[in-house]
């Protein structure tokens, strides 16, 4: 659906801050007007607009009514050298509800307009202050439920994705004007590049492009948190844990066999990762209409889990109708959790055979803390091996639009590579260098559709 772009030649305003009930609040205006409203709001100024980056505490006065609104400190930025490339003015007043609302309504009544969600930064954007993957990484990072999700904008931010990006284009760019030699002066005394070379160029660029690639599938699970699944026959200590691991009792917890009729969730963070909790009815034969409905759905639960954690009572030892169960889900990541150990001389004791010896088995007690941690650590290693280790290196992946424009970068890249090998001209081959660089592009946004950058900015909140 195309969004209607917001006008660039007038002076937004917005609270910053969130609303209710606070010690201060930041209200920002941003525009060419944004001088003349700072002169008019505070008269004792005298007509002179202060130095860029100076705050200064101002009594602000409204000019219709006429009365004090507040004393608030005021930063004015100059152009270009502000966050949005405009000149702007930042006023840091009292909180609460009143005095910032009061305040922005005195905005409006000087000419400023309200400002549409993520304008300051689109205006950003559009001055070249920030490349659109700086952008939508500003978003993520107010946006970040988990430290690994912020540290993955902060890098991003910093212009981590951003650089690598483009030194991605640059190698591609370099791949096409080497074809562009050869293509253009093959008479010259000087002989044609070797094709070989051409080749190797873009061969690397397309393996560096797959390395990045395969930080998607974590990524978007650092952006979402994968679905873990807790299930097992009834009373294997499922509600307990999934309280444990929330850290407050969200599930009821009884002796009594079906107590969870329905899938519970929760999200919480474990290790500094983002994780989705499901909490499911407990797996067995049963006539009750209602428990045999919340069973069928925690097999659906179970279907779409990004991890497993099959729970089984320690006490009773393992059921062989549990690894019928298991094997229905092979080829899942399956955690078998052994629990209650609290209550069993042996708290080590392993799964003697009934479950498959390719599991990772762990044994806890939600009541001593046993386990917990050694969990936390397996269901991290489990889902978000590939983002530790591109920590230092290689930049997370985390937006669909980016891996998908990356997909069809290396896309073009093999088949110039394929039509390479054919011997297909080398005119037409190096198209697809054009398409790769394209794709590149793209992403940093130097060329972007209005419709696109709509759909951007619409899932910033208002005042960025």
């Amino acid at each position: 659906m195309s969004t209607v772009s917001p006008r660039l030649d007038d002076t937004i305003a917005a609270i910053a801050t969130p609303e209710g009930r606070g010690a201060l609040a930041i209200v920002r205006v941003s525009g060419r007007s944004a001088g003349r409203i700072l002169l008019q709001l505070a008269p004792s100024l005298r007509g002179e607009l202060p130095s860029a980056r100076r705050q200064l505490l101002l009594a602000l006065i409204h000019p219709v009514s006429g009365e004090m609104i507040d004393r608030a400190l005021c930063t004015r930025f100059v152009a270009p050298a502000s966050f949005t490339g405009e000149d702007s003015v930042e006023f840091g007043c009292h909180g609460g509800e009143l005095t910032p609302r009061l305040l922005l309504e005195a905005l409006r009544s000087l000419g400023a307009r309200d400002a549409q969600p993520g304008e300051f930064t689109r205006r950003a954007y559009l001055n070249g202050r920030v490349d659109l993957v700086q952008a939508e990484a500003i978003g993520d990072l107010i946006n970040s439920r988990s430290p690994a999700m912020r540290r993955a904008a902060i890098h991003q931010v910093e212009r981590g994705l951003s650089g690598r990006l483009g030194e991605l284009r640059d190698a591609v760019l370099r791949a096409e004007a080497l074809s562009a030699y050869s293509i253009d002066f093959p008479e010259e005394d000087e002989p044609p590049v070797p094709m070989a070379r051409i080749v190797e160029a873009v061969e690397d660029a397309r393996d560096r492009i797959n390395r990045m690639l395969r930080t998607a599938p974590e990524g978007r699970l650092l952006r979402h948190g994968p679905l873990v699944v807790l299930a097992g026959r009834p009373n294997s200590g499922k509600s307990s844990l999934f309280n444990a691991l929330l850290g407050f009792e969200r599930s009821i917890v009884t002796d009594i066999p079906g107590t969870t009729r329905d899938a519970v969730e929760a999200e919480v963070v474990l290790g500094g990762y983002p994780f989705r909790l499901a909490d499911t009815a407990g797996i067995r034969e049963t006539a009750d209409k209602v428990e045999a409905v919340g069973i069928e759905v925690a097999r659906r639960y179970v279907g779409g889990a990004d991890i497993l954690l099959f729970c089984t009572d320690s006490i009773h030892g393992p059921d062989p109708l549990e690894r019928q169960f298991l094997e229905e889900y092979e080829g899942k990541r399956v955690i078998i959790v052994r629990t209650k150990m609290d209550l069993t001389l042996n708290s080590r004791t392993r799964s003697d055979g009934v479950f498959p010896e390719s599991a990772t088995t762990i044994c806890l007690s939600v009541i001593t803390g046993e386990g917990l941690g050694e969990l936390c650590d397996c269901m991290a290693a489990m889902t978000f091996r590939a983002v530790d280790q591109s920590a230092d290196s290689d930049p997370v992946i985390t937006r669909e639009r980016h891996a998908r424009a990356l997909g069809e970068a290396a896309a073009e890249l093999e088949l110039f590579l394929l039509g390479s090998r054919a011997a297909l001209p080398l005119d037409l081959a190096a198209t697809h260098l054009r398409a790769a660089v394209a794709a590149i592009d793209g992403i940093i946004g130097i060329v972007t559709p209005d419709d696109i950058l709509g759909a951007v900015f619409s899932t910033f909140c208002v005042g960025k």
